[in-house]
C-alpha cells in the first residue's frame, strides 16, 4: 500500500483518530477519509458500552463531539448511536456523523488496507479483552492490529491471549526504567513526542523497542523526529505537509 513518508525516511504516518485534520474525529467519515489516502495506519479509540458493545469515542463522553454530558459507558450502543455529533464546522447538519463500533472501525480499516492502530480506553475485564479480540478475528484483520494504551494491564490482558500481538504502551515516560519493563514485557512504545530527544530514541531502539509518538502536526517537529529514526508518527494531519 501507499504510505505518507518524509523525503523516503522510514518513518510511518498515522491517521490520529482518523483523519480529524478533515472530519469529525473518530467517524465513520473521518476512517474513510484517512483510507483514501496514504497513511500506513488508522487510530481510534473504544470504550465499552453498557450492553456489552465496542463504541469509537476519544472522551468517553458525548460533551465536547456531540453537545451531549452523557457517558459511553452508561449507554448501549444503540442509545450512543441516536446522537448525531457536530461537524467540523460546529453544525449538526450531517446526519451520518454517529458514534461508530468497533467492528465500523475494523472494517473500513480492512477495505482500505490501512493498519489500526486501536487504543484501550475502558479498562477491559478478561472476558471483554477475549470478546473485542473475537470481533476482529472473526474480519481475519489482527495481524494489520497494533493496540495501545495509557492502562498497563489492559495490555497484558491481550499479551495474555496474544503473546505475539503488537501492542504499545502510551506514555510520557521515557525513563531507562520504563523501557526496560517494556522489553521485560516485550511491549513497544507510544510516547508524547515533546518528551523525545535523539539520546533517547537512540536509548529506545538500542533496547529494541518500536517508538511511535503523538501527537505530531508540525512539518517541523515531523522531520526531526523523522531524522531521529522514530518507527511511527501519529497526526491529525501532515498531508500536504509530509508528500
Amino acid at each position: 500500500m501507499n504510505t505518507v513518508k518524509f523525503d523516503n525516511k522510514k518513518t510511518l504516518v498515522v491517521a490520529h483518530r482518523g483523519l480529524s485534520g478533515l472530519e469529525r474525529e473518530n467517524t465513520n467519515a473521518a476512517f474513510v477519509a484517512a483510507g483514501n489516502r496514504p497513511y500506513y495506519g488508522i487510530e481510534t479509540d473504544i470504550w465499552r458500552t453498557n450492553d456489552g458493545r465496542f463504541a469509537v469515542n476519544h472522551d468517553g463522553n458525548l460533551q465536547r463531539v456531540g453537545g451531549e454530558q452523557v457517558s459511553i459507558e452508561s449507554m448501549s450502543m444503540d442509545a450512543a448511536q441516536k446522537f448525531v455529533l457536530f461537524d467540523t464546522d460546529g453544525t449538526k447538519s450531517r446526519r451520518d456523523l454517529r458514534v461508530p463500533t468497533l467492528e465500523n472501525y475494523i472494517n473500513i480499516c480492512k477495505k482500505y488496507e490501512k493498519v489500526c492502530v486501536l487504543e484501550l480506553k475502558s479498562v477491559f475485564t478478561d472476558e471483554e479483552t477475549q470478546r473485542f479480540i473475537d470481533i476482529i478475528k472473526d474480519y481475519d484483520y489482527l495481524s494489520n492490529v497494533i493496540f495501545i494504551s495509557f492502562h498497563y494491564e489492559d495490555l497484558l490482558k491481550v499479551r495474555k491471549i496474544l503473546p505475539e500481538q503488537n501492542v504499545q504502551f502510551l506514555t510520557g515516560d521515557n525513563s531507562d526504567e520504563l523501557i526496560s519493563k517494556l522489553v521485560a514485557d516485550r511491549m513497544d512504545i507510544d510516547i508524547a513526542y515533546p518528551s523525545l530527544t535523539k539520546e533517547r530514541v537512540d536509548a529506545m531502539h538500542n533496547a529494541g523497542l518500536k517508538i511511535n509518538c503523538w501527537t505530531v502536526d508540525g512539518k517541523d517537529d515531523a522531520e526531526r523526529l523523522c531524522d531521529w529514526g522514530v518507527d511511527f508518527i501519529t497526526s491529525n494531519i501532515l498531508e500536504g505537509k509530509s508528500l
